[in-house]
């Protein structure tokens, strides 16, 4: 920035000539003073990351939208849930190599070689269990400085419809926007498959639907009944933990944007991985 402020100030004398007598040195940027961080543009649908090794982050709107569906007992009530504050969420879910740079090692099944070659880095971490997130989410915010969290279940439904009522997290296709169906005829090729490869939500993120499924901070309960209605996570007796968006694995239905089951926080497999959310600024 220097350099170029330079610049153009000797341009100015080129031009001005003898009225550079009237220009102080008092108006001069001292060269060594760093440039003012700019505060981070919280516009629905930016992108950033806070470091090179930290996954990309997608601001999403607050705003209300109606969670659940009729289809399953354990998706009713349809309740109205509001969000009031901007939050962000991960553009992908968290990638093997995403994982390895935080925490020095590589859990997942489908890591190249014998089970996937090729794929490894790009996909998503699987054979994480919710405790483990805890710990790597801990680490991302002694790294980073910031909030990072597990979105809540409503967080996390709310960021899939994105404004719409789409039977997937983004479109009524599931071939559009997912990677699902090792074993009822679907396109996964029983494996996980890369990131961002799929079509994304309106909000721009990826594979919320398929791939694999998605840990939320939320405790599971049977139904919605008492749920809270402004977008907080939901406790309970921790016995579960919720899952979300369907795996490489399932049948359709699984990743439909309402679905969701039950895992115990220790549990972990193939199917399982998650994706960041950031309390912002």
């Amino acid at each position: 920035m220097g350099h170029f402020l330079f610049q153009k100030l000797g341009l100015s004398a080129t031009i001005l000539g003898s009225m550079l007598l009237f220009c102080s040195s008092e108006t001069l940027a001292d060269p060594a003073t760093p440039p003012v961080q700019q505060p981070m543009q919280l516009t629905a649908g930016t992108v950033f990351r806070d470091c090179a090794d930290c996954p990309e982050m997608v601001v999403i709107p607050a705003g209300s939208f109606d969670m659940g569906s009729n289809k399953n007992n354990n998706e009713q009530p349809i309740h109205h849930v509001t969000i009031s504050k901007t939050f962000s969420m991960g553009k992908t879910e968290v990638t093997q190599g995403q994982w390895k740079l935080i925490m020095g090692n590589n859990p997942s099944l489908f890591r190249g070689g014998l089970f996937k070659s090729g794929c490894g880095d790009t996909c998503p971490v699987e054979r994480i269990s919710w405790d483990d997130v805890h710990e790597f989410v801990q680490k991302l915010n002694d790294k980073t400085g910031k909030e990072y969290r597990l979105p809540s279940e409503a967080e996390w439904e709310y960021a899939c419809r994105a404004g719409g009522q789409q039977e997937y997290c983004g479109s009524d296709h599931i071939d559009d926007v997912a990677w699902y169906g090792a074993f009822v005829k679907g396109n996964s090729g029983k494996s996980t498959n890369p990131v961002a490869t799929k079509q994304a939500n309106a909000w721009g993120l990826y594979d919320m639907s398929g791939n694999v499924f998605e840990w939320v901070e939320d405790s599971y309960h049977d139904n919605y009944d008492g749920a809270p209605t402004d977008g907080s996570v939901w406790e309970g007796d921790g016995a579960e933990r919720v899952i979300r968006g369907g795996s490489w694995q399932g049948d359709p239905l699984y990743a439909r944007a309402a679905f969701r089951l039950g895992f115990k926080p220790t549990d972990l497999g193939e199917i399982i991985g998650f994706r960041l959310a950031r309390t912002l600024p």
